[in-house]
């Protein structure tokens, strides 16, 4: 399986400059190849293919006005072109329904607040022994390592966010084995049933408060979103206000990212079976429930499950959505018409039992996906699960080293503190 592992990067200001030029240049190589694929399609000429793209790119570079490209690395501008080829290549997968529409590839701004290069091995690239990340034409980059890679990846890709913050992504392929060995069988299962009073409601009984983290920072986010309204456009004073919602913004993302991840690894490794409730979560984000729809982040959650749960060899399972979970007794099983969202607990008219409307409903997540006559302690088959975004990942045969030079990392287990 892959996944992406993220650290936070302090380049220093003429290393941010060359990040800032290697964004440009990637940014053009992009709008130039798609203006090109764009002018074939309307002049009704055959799509121009990537090696074309490729050769024009090389003959731009000779001339006095794409110069400059040849600033940065010729690997960032190969791998924007790609990156193109992806888009267009997601583009007509959703027209022949191999996955959700999209719409077709568009051109990129120099405003975008997000920007992003990817380096590959051939770029030779690496990580020093004093645990730097060494980029070419940019330097050696300070890193925050809050964990040590499991494996060497093959290539890394620079982010500058909204909030102007850096990171380094590095994709990596786990080993399976060793992931199966972290968390041990178990007989447990768990149904879930989400919602906005509790973040989420377990069979077992247990109740998780919604911690609420945008509603926590409103008060935050209003005075720096008055502050950046009463700047002028286009002023340096309006960017940095900018730039102070966008970092209010990012610690509420990131405060509900790590509540996601260690709620959704406890569960995980306290039970072989997870079964959730379908949830419909576009239409619920168009009602006037929207903001606390998103403040909750359920789609995201349960894409923590997912991967986590196909990674360590548990089961995650879905109920349709339209399952009556709060209409039937997770008692005696007679379903008796559903109920006004004010009503929270009530007795059954058929068997007598005093019933949670949450707890109920999570217990029947658990009997409608299956798990309650079935062996939970068998070992689940693993899933292939892609990584969590689509970036290259490391080389399957193992190599010890990194852009082809030796790992400071290989054949020991190095532990970089903060």
């Amino acid at each position: 399986m892959q996944l992406r592992y993220s650290f936070r990067v302090y380049p220093t200001a003429g290393q941010r400059a060359a990040l800032a030029r290697a964004f440009g240049c990637a940014r053009v190589v992009y709008n130039d190849a798609l203006r090109v694929r764009e002018t074939a399609f309307a002049a009704g000429l055959p799509f121009v293919a990537s090696a074309e793209l490729s050769k024009r790119l090389t003959a731009a570079k000779k001339t006095p006005e794409r110069a400059w490209l040849g600033e940065v690395s010729a690997v960032v501008l190969q791998q924007s072109l790609r990156d193109l080829d992806t888009a267009y290549r997601n583009f007509f997968d959703g027209l022949k329904g191999k996955r959700p529409k999209m719409g077709p590839p568009r051109f990129k701004s120099r405003k975008d607040t997000r920007q992003s290069v990817r380096f590959t091995a051939n770029a030779r690239w690496e990580i020093t022994t004093g645990g730097k990340l060494l980029l070419p034409k940019i330097g050696d980059i300070a890193v925050k390592w809050s964990r040590q890679l499991p494996s060497v990846p093959s290539t890394v890709t620079v982010v500058k966010d909204s909030a102007g913050r850096y990171f380094a992504s590095f994709v990596i392929d786990t080993d399976p084995d060793a992931d199966l060995g972290r968390m041990p069988e178990t007989d447990r299962q768990v149904g879930i049933d989400l919602g906005l009073g509790h973040f989420a409601v377990l069979s077992n009984g247990k109740k998780i408060d919604a911690p609420r983290f945008l509603r926590r920072a409103e008060k935050k986010l209003k005075r720096a979103q008055q502050a950046l309204s009463r700047k002028e456009k286009g002023s340096k004073n309006r960017d940095k206000a900018r730039r102070k919602v966008a970092r209010a913004h990012a610690q509420v993302a990131d405060a509900r990212r790590e509540f996601h991840h260690q709620l959704s690894t406890s569960l995980i490794r306290d039970n072989q079976a997870v079964a959730v409730e379908d949830l419909a979560v576009k239409g619920l984000a168009r009602t006037r429930l929207a903001k606390s729809v998103h403040d909750a982040g359920w789609a995201q959650f349960l894409a923590m499950l997912e991967y986590k749960a196909a990674r360590y060899g548990r089961a995650f399972l879905r109920i349709g959505r339209f399952e009556p979970t709060s209409q039937v007794c997770s008692n005696c099983g007679v379903k008796d018409g559903p109920k006004p969202l004010g009503v929270r607990e009530w007795t059954c008219g058929a068997c007598g039992a005093v019933l949670d409307r949450d707890i109920n409903a999570a217990v029947n997540v658990v009997k409608a996906a299956g798990l309650a006559a079935s062996a939970c302690g068998a070992q689940v088959r693993r899933a292939p699960v892609p990584a969590q975004r689509g970036e290259a990942g490391t080389h399957r045969d193992g190599h010890t080293t990194v852009a082809g030079i030796p790992s400071p990392w290989a054949g020991e287990e190095v532990n970089i503190a903060s």
